[in-house]
């Protein structure tokens, strides 16, 4: 894999995938499960920004590893970025068994009518939404340590006009 892209570091340029995809995912894995009935509309959709998500993640991580190579170890910010596919996995997990619970349920059950939600269908929504939320919370932790990496205590605007 390339280490950059005209010039610049290729890292900066994937995380943004990530950054941008994984917490939409989240979102998206939240939303399917506090409301059931855009499952069946929104569902596919959500897993396939889970799966892209996902599948960026080692993109990221590996172009971050060459620009450690350049530039110097990152600290605390490598060890969170390697671990955020471990957060990635479960969410897309939680966004592909909502979908499942959903299509399984319109299935045609004979003459029997749809009951609620079933203990299955509430345990899963509520593991979903405390995984999104993991989720959300380590690309923060992920990004917060990154930006520290790379500017330390002090704030883009001082550090450009020297203050």
């Amino acid at each position: 894999m390339p280490d950059s892209v005209n010039g610049l570091p290729l890292h900066p340029l994937v995380v943004h995938a990530v950054v941008v995809l994984l917490p939409l995912a989240a979102l998206g894995v939240a939303a399917l499960a506090v409301r059931p009935v855009w499952r069946g509309r929104f569902g596919w959709l959500v897993v396939l920004v889970s799966a892209l998500a996902t599948a960026a993640i080692p993109l990221a991580t590996e172009s971050g590893e060459s620009l450690e190579r350049r530039v110097g170890d990152p600290g605390r910010h490598a060890e969170l970025g390697d671990q955020l596919i471990w957060f990635a996995v479960p969410l897309l997990v939680a966004a592909a068994a909502l979908v499942w619970l959903h299509r399984r349920a319109d299935r045609p059950a004979g003459d029997q009518p749809k009951a609620g939600p079933s203990a299955l269908g509430v345990v899963v929504a509520v593991l979903a939404m405390v995984v999104a939320a993991a989720n959300l919370v380590q690309v923060f932790r992920v990004g917060d340590s990154g930006a520290k990496a790379v500017w330390g205590d002090v704030p883009a605007a001082t550090a450009e006009h020297g203050d």
